[in-house]
């Protein structure tokens, strides 16, 4: 580091600590995925989303070394069994990646804006237009081949309007009839079934190769609460003669040959749980009628419970590496009073 640079706040060593954990975890599975795909423009996308995350290990390395700050353990070739038979299709693959990388984005902008140094935010801003590129990419590959699944279309307004009435933001009455779906409303239910969809597959294929059964009950339960909840969003759509999106069941293979070590399959299913409570929190602010702002409020305590007990199989195990803190001023007090 240099003698004149500012030193990192710790809103920037959080949010780097954060980034190289979940780029060596990409790593790991893309360089696994890449052996097994066949199409060659669904090649083209995993190659560029593995690509994007070893350059990015290779900048976060440099900066930690920089600031003389000891690297994370994150993810290795010890976490993943590059001789484990194909799980994954090739259109899970794309599906998948696509996922990932709406993901990303969100992540990004997050980690930009908590950036206080110029050579920190424009870091978090290369990789947000890696992650821009790689969405780009993958939809591009996805609508050329027919996988793409577009939200629901409704018809083009004529005219701008104004609420006029609280009976707008009611969805509980029992006898009086919910008011249809806008848009905004919709696109969140669409946006929030497909997060699960592909959450569900992935905590299923991680359940089938676990060799813990732990585990594999802890990502079975989570496969069980997807389908609960797509059936709650499902169905506030199909109530508004809107079809919700349909997922493949050709996603995975037979294989019970663990690919992942369950350490990185667990950091995984935290990253996407942590993710959706976000979309949640979202979905409940921006959606006007008060049973879906209740539904998403009760499900989002459904999924931070489920997370709750993931994180204790994760301490159990030692898998769960502790993300760089302040000290605790009191206990170094007492140490030193025993000490002297």
């Amino acid at each position: 580091m240099t003698k004149n640079r500012t030193k990192l706040t710790s809103a920037e060593i959080g949010s780097l600590w954060t980034a190289y954990l979940n780029n060596s975890m990409a790593k790991c599975i893309l360089s696994y995925l890449l052996k097994d795909v066949e199409d060659e423009e669904i090649r083209s996308v995993v190659q560029y989303a593995y690509d994007l995350s070893t350059t990015r290990i290779e900048k976060l390395t440099h900066i930690f070394q920089e600031e003389q700050l000891p690297l994370p353990t994150g993810f290795t070739t010890e976490d993943v069994n590059m001789n484990a038979p194909r799980l994954y299709t090739d259109v899970f693959m794309l599906d998948y990646i696509n996922h990932m990388a709406k993901v990303g984005l969100i992540a990004y902008s997050g980690l930009i804006s908590l950036s206080a140094r110029k050579d920190i935010r424009a870091h978090f801003m290369e990789g947000f237009t890696m992650v821009y590129n790689l969405f780009d990419k993958s939809s591009d590959v996805s609508l050329s081949k027919g996988l793409f699944v577009k939200a629901p279309t409704i018809p083009y307004p004529t005219n701008t309007d104004y609420i006029d009435s609280k009976k707008y933001l009611s969805g509980l009455s029992l006898f009086g009839k919910k008011r249809p779906l806008n848009a905004v409303e919709i696109s969140q239910l669409y946006m929030n079934i497909q997060t699960n969809l592909i959450g569900g597959k992935l905590a299923l294929s991680f359940a089938q190769v676990s060799p813990r059964e732990n585990v594999q009950k802890w990502m079975l339960r989570g496969k069980d609460i997807t389908q609960k909840h797509i059936h709650i969003f499902a169905e506030a759509l199909i109530d508004n003669d809107l079809q919700p999106p349909l997922s493949s069941d050709v996603y995975i293979t037979d294989s019970t040959t663990p690919p992942f070590s369950d350490k990185l399959a667990m950091f995984h299913m935290a990253l996407l749980t942590s993710a959706g409570l976000g979309n949640y929190s979202t979905a409940a602010a921006s959606s006007q009628r008060n049973d879906l702002m209740l539904n998403y409020e009760r499900l989002s305590l459904e999924i931070a419970l489920y997370a709750k007990d993931g994180a204790d199989i994760m301490i159990q195990n030692g898998w769960l590496e502790q993300p760089p803190g302040t000290l605790d001023k009191e206990q170094l007090t007492k140490t030193k009073n025993q000490n002297s």
